[in-house]
């Protein structure tokens, strides 16, 4: 019996979270000011897949993209 684990695709997550921010029309600034980071360093990470949004931000992105988490986040079973 061999259980899948999920596993989150970070370079395909990032893929679209930028595909989400320009269909929105938004640019990373935007987002940075929307976050009230002091830099845009966090967003341009989530877009690259270097890191993930934490629990938290993925809410507010889901809202500000106007979208569900499961249609930010990329899940492949390993």
């Amino acid at each position: 019996m061999g259980f899948k684990f999920p596993v989150i695709n970070l370079e395909k997550t990032g893929e679209n979270i930028k595909r989400l921010r320009e269909a929105k029309n938004l640019t990373v600034r935007s987002l940075q000011e929307i976050f009230g980071f002091e830099f845009p360093q966090a967003i341009y990470k989530w877009q690259w897949g270097e890191t993930l949004p934490s629990a938290d931000n993925l809410v507010v992105l889901a809202k500000i993209f106007d979208c569900k988490i499961d249609d930010i986040l990329v899940i492949t079973e390993l």
